[in-house]
């Protein structure tokens, strides 16, 4: 039953990210273009909602499904490292001109060219695992 609610999540946000247009290429275009606050409009809802919910669950020690109370750990200080994976993260989506997330929205709408971009993506986090401990964290 969990891993039905996870699939019935995974498809409300596909319906969301396609009805509010977040997966047109045309619209990250126009952002990284700064042509249009339609973008930036969605992902500051998301980061005001998402610190709310942080604030939220802190506040009042909201547990998960399996009843344990969720924790987070402080970030480190230093910022190069988040600024560097950024911006390598923002260079594939101007690039691509699709996040990660909505791959399978857009393979589902019928556009069979970001199978590249899917294939792409598992390759570099396969990548990303075996090397993974020759990198410095």
């Amino acid at each position: 039953m969990k891993n039905f609610s996870f699939l019935a999540v995974g498809i409300l946000f596909g319906i969301v990210m396609s009805k509010s247009e977040a997966i047109s290429w045309f619209r990250i275009h126009e952002m990284f273009r700064f042509e249009s606050f339609h973008m930036y409009g969605i992902m500051g809802t998301a980061v005001v909602l998402g610190a709310f919910f942080m604030w939220a669950i802190k506040k009042w020690k909201i547990k998960t499904l399996e009843g344990t109370i969720v924790n987070y750990a402080d970030k480190e200080k230093t910022t190069s490292k988040y600024l560097l994976g950024g911006g390598i993260f923002g260079l594939g989506w101007a690039l691509i001109g699709a996040c990660p997330g909505p791959i399978y929205v857009l393979l589902g709408q019928g556009f069979m060219i970001f199978l590249v971009v899917l294939v792409s993506a598992l390759v570099g986090t396969f990548t990303y695992g075996a090397i993974r401990h020759k990198l410095p964290h």
